[in-house]
């Protein structure tokens, strides 16, 4: 069986995070492993409270899983300080690990900045050279690419030149307000737009975690990153058209809508 790790925070309300990936690796059919760079106190109407593993307890996560089970494939979600995020490069680049599927959570849609700036530096200079591929939304790929984004062509535009900086592959995620739900996957081979459909569901917690963890399955099961990434839209689709509808604020996604089991029938 094909193996997957998380290195990611923990979400107490299921949706997103640790959680999200675990869930995701398994619906996609790989085996998922975790470590885990914060725990949470949350639920779908926000954060409550914090506390970050060290990077001394990280790096001990991730030698137990590196010496033991090697991973297949690697996804990095939310880093929020530098020191782990340079504990993640050095435990990488020693393990020379492949496949490694970045989501550099820094900006939310909103536009609100997400981690510091000298944590945003760290991943710039020591993680997202190691990456494979990233998957920024339109708010992050413009910090990156050090340019405004309001058009496809500047999603083009803007791919490109994160590609020609750090030399990763490069998901843009085009959002609501730019491409709807067509994103764009820019390699050293040539651009593919990845078109969709927009799903009418308020409920998108954990949407970036799913789609990162799900190409990192697809790339661990041995597929093209292209594949990966398509697999991985079409899965999360069908996550969102299954309309789970849980707790007050913008709830998770059904992560296990396609898995048929006798064991999943209710009494």
């Amino acid at each position: 069986m094909r193996t997957a790790l998380s290195i990611a925070g923990s979400d107490s309300c299921g949706g997103a995070g640790i959680q999200a990936d675990i869930k995701t690796m398994t619906a996609n059919g790989v085996y998922a492993m975790t470590a885990v760079t914060a725990l949470t106190a949350q639920n779908t109407t926000g954060v409550s409270d914090i506390m970050e593993s060290t990077p001394d307890f990280l790096a001990s996560q991730l030698d137990r899983v590196f010496t033991d089970i090697f991973p297949d494939a690697v996804k990095i979600g939310m880093v929020s300080s530098s020191g782990l995020i340079s504990t993640i490069a050095d435990k990488l680049t020693q393990y020379k690990a492949r496949n490694i599927v970045l989501d550099p959570v820094m900006v939310a849609t909103s536009g609100a900045r997400l981690i510091s700036s000298e944590a945003v530096e760290t991943l710039c200079a020591r993680l997202i050279p190691l990456a494979d591929v990233i998957t920024p939304n339109i708010p992050e790929a413009e910090v990156l690419a050090e340019m405004k984004i309001t058009s496809e062509e500047d999603m083009e535009r803007a791919a490109g030149l994160i590609l020609a900086k750090y030399g990763c592959a490069v998901l843009l995620k085009g959002g609501h307000s730019i491409s709807d739900a067509n994103d764009l996957l820019c390699t050293k081979e040539g651009s593919h737009w990845l078109r969709g459909r927009r799903i009418d569901n308020p409920n998108t917690h954990g949407t970036g975690c799913t789609l990162s963890s799900a190409i990192a399955a697809n790339l661990a099961k041995g597929f093209s990153l292209y594949e990966s990434a398509e697999r991985a839209k079409a899965y999360i689709s069908g996550a969102l058209a299954a309309m789970l509808d849980l707790g007050k604020g913008s709830g998770p996604m059904n992560h296990a809508f396609d898995i048929n089991s006798r064991f999943t029938a209710e009494k």
